[in-house]
Parts: structure tokens; C-alpha cells; sequence
């Protein structure tokens, strides 16, 4: 499973690959908002761009989804490198800096750290569900209930 390393909250998280990383943040307790994101925010709607995050240079090019067009558009004024939670998916392993907008002491150092620690890649798809061949087929078994006449409760 990819793994997202939370630089600034000392982190490492899985996620399934194409979760969103803001869902998977919340679920972690990880905090992606300042101030103004904590008083009011769009719910992950890409309007009102308080959960950005910086993914730094070094990351694999294809780790997160490519940005939408929301995207360009609200981040077209900041580095290239931010990027709106709610509008990216994981698609393999990660650094990310949350609020990147606040001052982290040390945040190069930190950063290079974390990105020297090497990230597992682990598997690229969701696990495959195995079958019980015993099992009727879903369809079959609602097939099977509205032949029996007489049964209906």
C-alpha cells in the first residue's frame, strides 16, 4: 500500500492507492488546516483551498494524481509543488509538508530526511476480493427469492 509521510507530524500512513488525500488525512487525525481552514472551509470541494499541502521535489512524478483544472486555477499564484488535498489522489508512496504556509523550523532538513528514509512502494492496486466458489452469484440469489412464490413477507 502506498504510505504518506507526514513530515511536519513525524508520520508515516497507508492508504489504499487512488484515496484522496484529504480523506486520508482526516481519518489519521492529521491536521491539514490553519486558522483560517479550521473556522470554515468548503468540505472538500476545491473552493476554498485552506487544505493545500506541499509535496516536495524528489517525489515520484507519478505518486499523486495530475492536478485538475480547480487546481490550476486556485493554485496558479503559489509554488508549483503545493497542491489542494482535496483534489489529489495517492496513487504511490509520498512526502508531504501540511500548511505549508506556516514556518516549520528546520523544514529543509526535515524534508530531506524524510526523503533520505526511503518510502515503501507496496502494492499499486485495491486487493483482490477472493470468491467462495459455494457462494450463489448475488443476481441468482434475488433470481432464486422472486421464483418462490408463497414466500413474500
Amino acid at each position: 500500500m502506498p504510505v504518506i509521510r507526514f513530515v511536519r507530524e513525524g508520520r508515516d500512513v497507508e492508504c489504499y492507492p487512488g484515496e484522496n488525500l484529504r480523506d486520508v488525512a482526516l481519518r489519521e487525525g492529521i491536521s491539514l488546516y490553519g486558522l483560517k481552514g479550521q473556522l470554515g472551509n468548503c468540505g472538500g470541494c476545491g473552493q476554498c483551498i485552506t487544505c493545500f499541502v506541499d509535496v516536495p521535489d524528489g517525489v515520484s512524478p507519478g505518486a499523486l494524481s495530475t492536478r485538475t483544472a480547480v487546481e490550476e486555477n486556485k493554485l496558479r499564484r503559489r509554488p508549483n509543488t503545493w497542491r489542494l488535498a482535496c483534489q489529489a489522489l495517492v496513487q504511490d508512496s509520498l512526502v508531504v509538508l501540511t500548511r505549508p504556509q506556516m514556518g516549520l523550523a528546520d523544514a529543509e532538513a526535515r524534508i530531506a530526511a524524510a526523503q533520505a528514509g526511503g518510502l515503501p512502494s507496496g502494492p499499486t492496486a485495491w486487493p483482490a476480493q477472493e470468491l467462495n466458489e459455494d457462494a450463489p452469484e448475488p443476481d441468482q440469489e434475488l433470481d432464486d427469492r422472486a421464483a418462490t412464490p408463497g414466500d413474500e413477507a
